[in-house]
């Protein structure tokens, strides 16, 4: 017998929280990827391990978001508990494979190529792996020819984040690149889900072994979705990320610095032979140098 599929139990409900998930997870690795590769002061794997965390994130978060709005309405639905975490696991390893190899080995063609393929089809295989999670009485069925096209589009999505990530750095970019690749992971996702089929086994109405949706899946989005919530806290706080490269430059110790700093004015004031103040400005001092002093009657160090 076969069962009725459905995808969108919520309506729009689910896709557009997925997309906003997928968006989310994408702007907060792009950002800590750029902000890995724009100082050589920063701590760099700590910066690629938290986009690639956001990243891989930001996807698993989105597939089960979307899983939560699909039914068979002949069999309830039910999830294991270590094949769900274990797409997690295999969602962030495989996107932080990626983005070491292309923050430390840039973009190349040869490198850029291969990173994409390689997390192209850990993230198909972390859908997969999700789906295998699933418990119902009935056998599901794929369409082999819309899985391999779902795959293409993780890998192509893979490729064009891993390019994004390393070679756009401003603010609205890295913000235009996220609405892009949160379609494509999405879109990824509902092609993948296009391809299946159930076929019912037994007493239809009976529920298979495992937790349920809301008893399984939302707790265990919660410690995806705090990370992210925490990963943005730090993003909004580097400044670094917030204001970009106009005011804020890398020179010198460890942190930013504002360039092209005002003139100070010299205290006390010089006079001339007519007893006018002289317009005298000192030069801005740079970063480590120790202010001038004068000394002799009248004069104080500033």
């Amino acid at each position: 017998m076969q069962g009725t599929v459905d995808g969108f139990t919520y309506g729009a409900v689910t896709p557009v929280a997925a997309y906003l998930m997928a968006c989310l997870g994408a702007a907060l690795g792009l950002r800590c990827t750029t902000r890995s590769l724009r100082t050589e002061q920063s701590w760099k794997p700590g910066w690629l391990a938290l986009g690639a965390t956001s990243i891989g994130s930001g996807i698993w978060t989105m597939h089960f978001i979307a899983m939560m709005g699909f039914q068979v309405v002949e069999a309830p639905i039910r999830y294991d508990v270590p094949t769900t975490v274990l797409s997690l696991v295999v969602a962030i390893v495989v996107v932080g494979v990626g983005v070491f190899v292309v923050g430390y080995r840039g973009a190349t063609p040869v490198t850029l190529t291969a990173a994409g393929v390689i997390t192209g089809l850990g993230v198909a295989a972390m859908h997969y792996i999700g789906m295998a999670g699933m418990r119902l009485h009935g056998r599901m069925e794929y369409d082999t020819t819309i899985v391999v096209l779902s795959v293409v589009i993780a890998i192509v999505a893979a490729t064009a984040a891993l390019w994004a990530a390393v070679s756009i750095h401003g603010f609205l970019a890295s913000l235009g690149a996220s609405l892009v690749m949160g379609i494509a992971v999405t879109g990824m996702h509902y092609t993948g889900m296009a391809s299946v089929s159930v076929h019912l086994q037994g007493l239809t109405g009976v529920t298979a072994e495992g937790g349920s949706p809301t008893s399984i899946i939302f707790p265990m989005l919660i410690g995806p979705l705090v990370f992210l919530v925490l990963a943005g806290v730090v993003v909004m706080f580097d400044p670094l990320l917030v204001l970009g490269e106009g005011e804020w430059s890398e020179q010198g110790g460890g942190g930013p610095v504002r360039k092209n700093p005002p003139v100070r004015p010299v205290w006390p004031p010089t006079y001339d032979a007519a007893g006018r103040p002289e317009p005298t400005m000192a030069p801005p001092r740079r970063q480590g140098q120790r202010p001038q002093r004068r000394v002799g009657p009248g004069f104080r160090d500033w």
